[in-house]
């Protein structure tokens, strides 16, 4: 495998690791230890293979200098039946304290979601995500100008609301406190999440 090659694959492997929250150039080389223009190289010849590979559903995307893999756009109908068919696959419990955490808190970072869990959420992000529950509503102020989550208009139909002021009140402590009042409110969350579908 050439370098180039090698480059490429190293770029989608990370771009592929970081989800949503997406790299720069210069993350990209100061992590592969190669020149800014190597990157561009090798970032300009992998948007190519993916546009011209037919048998791809994904590309990369640069927004704000910040690359992502994304889904290609002819494939939305494809995406969207899924988006349509939530029930065809039930939530984790892990899927289902991020939505009530998001819910709750948004707009919200990954980073502040795993520090009220005390594990990583990549993973039960990208579920909700793909499920229509919670979409990104922005960027946060600072450095890296991390992804903001909020809820949807999926998320309100579930639940039968009209806004998310209509949720419940949860007092601050609920999430702070002891394990079993989160347990017993997760489970009054999953009881509600079940009820809705």
């Amino acid at each position: 495998m050439t370098k180039t090659l090698m480059l490429q694959s190293r770029i989608e492997a990370l771009l592929f690791v970081v989800g949503d929250d997406g790299l720069t150039i210069k993350q990209l080389s100061q992590l592969l230890g190669e020149q800014d223009e190597m990157i561009v190289q090798a970032m300009d010849a992998l948007r190519k293979v993916y546009e011209e590979d037919l048998a791809r559903g994904i590309t990369v995307k640069e927004m704000a200098g910040v690359f992502q893999l994304i889904t290609k756009s002819d494939l939305a109908d494809t995406i969207q039946k899924l988006v349509e068919n939530p029930t065809a696959q039930s939530l984790s419990q892990a899927s289902l304290e991020v939505l009530a955490i998001v819910a709750y808190k948004q707009p919200i970072t990954r980073v502040a979601i795993e520090d009220l869990r005390g594990v990583k959420c990549e993973r039960p992000i990208q579920t909700l995500v793909s499920r229509g529950l919670i979409k990104e509503v922005g960027r946060s102020e600072g450095t890296g100008r991390a992804i903001l989550y909020g809820t949807t208009k999926e998320f309100l139909h579930y639940f039968g609301l009209n806004s998310v002021e209509e949720m419940p009140p949860l007092p601050e402590e609920e999430f702070a406190e002891t394990e079993q009042e989160t347990d017993l409110f997760m489970t009054k969350f999953q009881e509600a999440f079940n009820g809705a579908k």
